[in-house]
């Protein structure tokens, strides 16, 4: 199923590319630059420029398309991927952001070398890699060129190869800078299109006979409209629904894990907080992302449901049509190419964030550190090269992605295999004075030995059978639970059988108590982040009230 485009949404498409390609280009000094300006943007970054930015690099093509086709399928419990991100949010700029921006770090396994040893660095430097080039660039790549193919009949290939190359450019040559300042720019399109989208979508509603929300529920499938559901409520949705268990003791356990990796110690969403000017910009940009991760719920999961409703006869069982579906047949000329400009924003800021990420996870993590005398201006060089590399091995990789059934999912089980470890570490590391390094590198590396092959065993196209999902009916939220749940026994007893870390380390990269988060240091008033953060509580506690 393809569709056509008018020349009037191709000017806006191409000016879009060249707008955007131009910014970020222009928005740095060249000649100037040194390795903390190309990586860091100069550690310059005011709270709302870290904010958008977290928020855009978040948002790929991935969740317009994905979170579109979990609401058609299953409703809006997908949601809890938002709203409870908000919470990891709040861990990172509380519990994470101060310790990260005093070490003055340049990338998170940095982080981990100053608290458990350069072995526990390595191992988290390889993770970084392997979430950049199989999470955030080739799934993105591959989504934007189904949906681009979908509604507007570019071939996949094509799609691939010209977004790639017009993010490659301005994100290697202008580093987190020229990143964040595209990526702020593209927040405002993306939120602004999203909405514009599901206004049309909700106004359409009439014109099926649908006047009350009571007509709009009775054509919809049982909790379709509840963000908490049971095995029996998923059940009812079908077998997409009973596979992703996402009942509310999934959420509850499994989220924490994949959030705690994602938002906190992911090179690719963190960085821009390593680039903070201050330590309350730092704390307060997170936070402000988790207010900005309340809206996908209604601007991308809303609409999938709408999309069952208006336009099931049309996408059928294809879930991930649900998206280009709505855009075509809701959408007019010139909407239709500013819409394609909000897939561009979504699909290039991811991009372009994991990129930057790769690069100086190369150039900080391994080539400085195997050449400590490597000047700025060769670490600039290898990073560049770097993410010219990965981005080449990621378009080979999206090639794949039609192997998955969800795009949504995929990337969550893939997370799911790689982010219990990292938690693990990162969580006890600030919080627990007995961890030792001994025990941070034996968890990382037999947490991802353990998750890599339960990744094989559940990937039907390796082990022809989903023996975890389906044999054991293990979701790969409870299977992010339970490896973290073993992780943390390798941990604790590893620490109980080596020597006691170095108390000045303690000291200087764990907190006192877990207490001491909230209580430590002056209440600011309004600039303070921790009344922020217990308004965003408060207000994710009143939205689950109402749509429990």
């Amino acid at each position: 199923m393809t569709g056509t485009i008018s020349w009037i949404d191709t000017i806006i498409i191409i000016a879009y590319l060249i707008g955007i390609l131009v910014v970020g280009v222009l928005s740095v000094k060249l000649k100037k630059m040194t390795s903390d300006g190309y990586f860091l943007a100069a550690r310059g970054l005011k709270w709302p420029v870290i904010g958008a930015a977290l928020f855009a690099s978040n948002i790929s093509t991935i969740h317009l398309v994905g979170l579109a086709a979990a609401g058609y399928n299953e409703g809006l419990v997908w949601g809890n991927f938002e709203w409870l991100a908000a919470v990891t949010l709040i861990l990172l700029g509380l519990v994470f952001a101060p310790f990260y921006f005093k070490s003055r770090i340049s990338t998170l396994p940095e982080f981990l070398e100053k608290r458990y040893g350069s072995g526990s660095r390595t191992v988290l430097a390889f993770i970084g890699l392997l979430g950049a080039l199989f999470v955030h660039i080739g799934m993105s790549l591959y989504a934007g060129a189904v949906v681009f193919h979908a509604f507007f009949g570019i071939d996949v290939l094509t799609s691939i190869v010209i977004i790639s190359i017009v993010t490659t450019i301005y994100t290697v040559l202008g580093g987190l800078k020229a990143v964040v300042i595209t990526e702020t720019i593209q927040s405002v399109i993306l939120i602004a299109g999203s909405i514009a989208l599901t206004i049309i979508a909700i106004l359409a509603l009439p014109d099926k006979g649908i006047q009350t929300l009571a007509d709009f529920k009775a054509l919809l499938k049982p909790g379709q409209l509840s963000m908490l559901h049971t095995k029996e409520s998923l059940s009812a949705l079908g077998e997409g629904g009973f596979e992703s268990g996402l009942t509310w003791y999934a959420c509850l356990l499994g989220y924490p894990v994949l959030g705690l990796w994602y938002w906190c110690s992911d090179q690719t969403i963190v960085q821009r907080v390593l680039g903070a000017k201050t330590k309350n910009d730092a704390q307060l940009g997170p936070i402000f992302a988790g207010f900005l991760k309340i809206l996908p719920v209604f601007v991308l999961v809303l609409p999938g449901v709408i999309a069952f409703v208006l336009f099931k006869d049309i996408i059928g069982t294809d879930a991930n049509q649900a998206f280009p579906v709505m855009i075509n047949q809701l959408l007019p000329v010139g909407l239709k190419g500013i819409m394609a400009a909000t897939l561009l924003a979504a699909l290039m800021s991811t991009i372009a964030a994991a990129l930057n990420s790769s690069a100086t996870l190369v150039a900080i993590d391994i080539v400085k550190r195997l050449n400590p005398s490597t000047t700025d201006k060769m670490q600039i060089k290898v990073g560049r090269i770097s993410a010219v590399v990965v981005m080449l091995l990621a378009m080979l990789w999206s090639t794949q992605g039609d192997r998955f059934s969800s795009i949504f999912e995929a990337i969550n089980k893939i997370a799911a295999a790689i982010a219990p470890p990292v938690a693990v570490v990162l969580l006890f590391g600030v919080f627990s004075k007995r961890g030792t390094k001994e025990a941070g590198f034996a968890t990382l590396i037999s947490g991802l030995i353990i998750g890599i092959v339960l990744f094989c065993i559940d990937f039907e196209p390796i082990s022809g059978y989903m023996y975890l999902t389906k044999g054991l009916h293990l979701p790969f939220m409870m299977q992010a639970w339970w490896l973290f749940v073993i992780c943390t026994v390798i941990y604790f007893t590893v620490s109980y059988l080596t020597p006691k870390p170095d108390p000045e380390v303690i000291e200087k990269y764990t907190w006192d108590n877990p207490i001491a988060v909230l209580t430590k240091g002056l209440f600011m008033g309004v600039r303070d982040p921790r009344l922020w953060a217990g308004i965003l509580i408060l207000t994710l506690v009143t939205l689950y009230i109402l749509f429990s």
